[in-house]
């Protein structure tokens, strides 16, 4: 008798398209959400930080007043938007700004402090981080916690700083062991303004803490006015300097690869991210610990638990698992049937000379031994044929 079973032909293992759709609207849905709030986040943003510290924006965060001012004061502003042109405008008559030196990678920070350092003139940079401040101005660095008072006293020697009195220069507070620097606006005790001399010349770079004495709407508040014109009028030229991420100075060859483009602080404030999803991942981790068995609330029909894992086991195409399951489960229930103890059932040199005496018409005992003991079958149709044969040869066993 043939241990072969014929499949049905509307037999399915593959899944429908509704199936699929089902599994994956969840994952579809997350990241069209995530796509429509980048995009309103760019259109909302697009025009509220547009010419930020700009001396040409009329803008509230824009800086064409104080540029207005400096020119009745008879100090003429250029803006520039690459380090070759910053680092020639400086000399012992300009006052050189620098908007953004974060955006600035280590190689340009570098080459502009090489420019600076003995051109006689001021360099003011504003709102460096760490570790930005400290190739801009050696000897300064960034305190990572940041002041949040909107209103500083100067509490220094500096003139300007004395003349203007009270202003907006919270934000990043600084340290510094320089001897003859001048630290101002302190906030719970480190400066929010530093004024570092040059080694050489009369030159000197001012760090401040945050932009805001320079905006347009900011620039009428307490000595805020009186601060910035002082800082960036001590010299009759003024280089406005707002970095660009066209620079060609990004790289010395003028090739800029990915990270390149990125500025130094997002490299750190990455690495700071991935360790905060690490230590949450580890919060977050499922614990295992050892099984507990625990009593069900109700009775569930053998089918359903049966028919349950065969659909875990089709999710995750665990074939081999399957197949491994139904051959265990038949060795088990063959073995008493030819007097082969249940110990032994998993042995084939036990269990199929006795099954093959068992079936005196099945003399092929290779084909035994594929059935109950072969490889895992090669795909979903091959393990429902595998079924079929294990279930027909039971019947024959068992059969008078």
């Amino acid at each position: 008798m043939s241990t072969e079973a014929t499949l049905p032909a509307t037999t399915s293992a593959s899944p429908t398209a509704r199936q699929v759709w089902t599994r994956a609207r969840g994952v579809v849905l997350g990241v069209a959400l995530l796509l429509v709030g980048a995009v309103a986040i760019a259109v909302l943003n697009s025009g509220t930080q547009r010419g930020s510290l700009d001396p040409r924006s009329a803008d509230p965060r824009g800086s064409r007043a104080v540029a207005e001012l400096l020119a009745d004061r008879g100090v003429s502003t250029r803006v520039v938007t690459t380090l070759a042109q910053a680092s020639a405008a400086a000399d012992a008559d300009t006052t050189l700004l620098v908007a953004a030196p974060d955006l600035l990678t280590d190689g340009q920070q570098r080459q502009l402090h090489t420019a600076t350092e003995s051109s006689g003139g001021r360099t003011v940079l504003v709102a460096p981080s760490s570790p930005s401040v400290g190739t801009l101005a050696p000897g300064v660095t960034a305190d990572p916690a940041i002041s949040f008072d909107s209103e500083l006293s100067p509490d220094c020697d500096f003139p300007a700083a004395q003349r203007a009195g009270t202003a907006e220069t919270g934000g990043f507070r600084y340290d510094t062991a320089a001897g003859d620097a001048d630290t101002c606006y302190p906030s719970n005790g480190l400066p929010t303004l530093v004024r570092v001399p040059t080694a050489t010349g009369d030159g000197d770079t001012v760090v401040l803490g945050a932009p805001d004495i320079l905006y347009n709407d900011r620039l009428d508040e307490h000595g805020n006015a009186s601060l910035a014109l002082q800082l960036l009028g001590s010299r009759p030229h003024l280089v406005w300097y707002l970095p660009s991420l066209s620079d060609d100075s990004l790289t010395e060859s003028g090739e800029r690869d990915f990270f390149d483009l990125l500025p130094s602080g997002w490299l750190w404030g990455t690495l700071q991210l991935f360790v905060a999803a690490v230590l949450a991942a580890l919060w977050r981790a499922r614990r295992l610990g050892p099984l507990v068995p625990e009593r069900l609330p109700v009775a569930i029909r053998a089918s359903e638990s049966v028919e349950g894992r065969a659909r875990l086991y089709r999710k995750t195409n665990a074939r081999d698992r399957a197949a491994a399951a139904l051959r265990s489960t038949t060795r088990t229930r063959l073995a008493p049937l030819v007097g082969v103890p249940v110990t032994q059932a998993h042995t084939p040199e036990s269990l199929l000379p006795a099954l093959s005496a068992q079936l005196q018409n099945h003399s092929d005992g290779q084909s035994l031994h594929t059935l109950l003991f072969g490889p895992p079958p090669g795909d979903d149709a091959a393990l429902i044929s595998l079924a079929d044969r294990l279930d027909a040869l039971e019947r024959e066993v068992r059969r008078p």
